[in-house]
């Protein structure tokens, strides 16, 4: 299914300012300023100056706080699976320790402090899943309103409709509770294909005995698109209408 793009110029636009551009540069503001988030809940919050407000929003991480103060600085509030991929992957956020005097958090403290405050079974998979899409410059966002885990752009989107519906599973078959019934797999995709939709499973294991490790390198994700098959496009001896046959 091509990408359906908001307007005429929304795709020159994204090709002349790929995501993978806001998102280095995002990184390497973060890393200059040496900044630390602060764990709230299930949420993350971080001061970011004007130019890094600007890239926030372009790279599509997390969301603006609205404050009743004016100042330079602006908050931002990201999802914990926003926090762990800029935390643990790209390296450019600190997370700070709850009391004055104590050491800045590490990779393992925040993911403990996920699974912990998610309370999901499949939250890991959930985590390893959203940092895969990421790392290939997907934009991922909540696909609750589509029964999905998450939906999947490949730019801002004010420029373009998602594109993907994200099915995060676990590759051990005894776990899987969706799509293991034709009624399952069929729903899905006829919710998908009424949204304009591709459905696509993420199938996320641990290398060798490592389930529960905080290193991303642990995992790895397999790809399936899942669609239903048109007879349209395996036919060899198709033939355009001619206009005599047109009544």
């Amino acid at each position: 299914m091509a990408p359906r793009w908001k307007g005429k110029s929304a795709e020159a636009k994204a090709l002349a300012e790929p995501m993978s551009k806001f998102v280095s540069n995002l990184q390497s503001s973060l890393i200059e300023s040496n900044i630390e988030g602060f764990l709230s809940g299930c949420s993350m919050l971080v001061a970011a100056n004007p130019e890094q407000t600007e890239l926030f929003n372009k790279a599509c991480f997390g969301r603006p706080i609205v404050t009743a103060e004016k100042d330079e600085q602006q908050w931002f509030q990201l999802s914990l699976e926003e926090a762990f991929y800029l935390s643990s992957l790209k390296k450019c956020i600190k997370i700070a320790a709850a009391g004055e005097g104590e050491r800045v958090k590490i990779d393992e403290d925040l993911w403990n402090y996920y699974i912990a405050v998610s309370k999901k079974p499949d939250s890991i998979i959930q985590l390893v899943a959203y940092s895969h899409l990421r790392a290939k410059n997907w934009v991922v966002r909540g696909g609750s309103q589509y029964g999905v885990d998450f939906v999947a752009y490949r730019h801002h989107p004010s420029l373009v409709h998602s594109e993907y519906a994200v099915l995060v599973l676990s590759n051990d078959e005894k776990s899987n509770d969706r799509l293991r019934v034709w009624s399952d797999v069929h729903c899905a995709l006829r919710l998908c294909g009424s949204v304009a939709k591709t459905l696509l499973a993420l199938f996320v294991g641990a290398i060798g005995d490592t389930f529960g490790s905080p290193r991303l390198e642990d995992y790895a994700v397999e790809e399936r698109i899942i669609a239903r098959w048109n007879p349209e496009q395996s036919r060899e001896d198709q033939q355009p209408t001619s206009s005599s046959n047109v009544p």
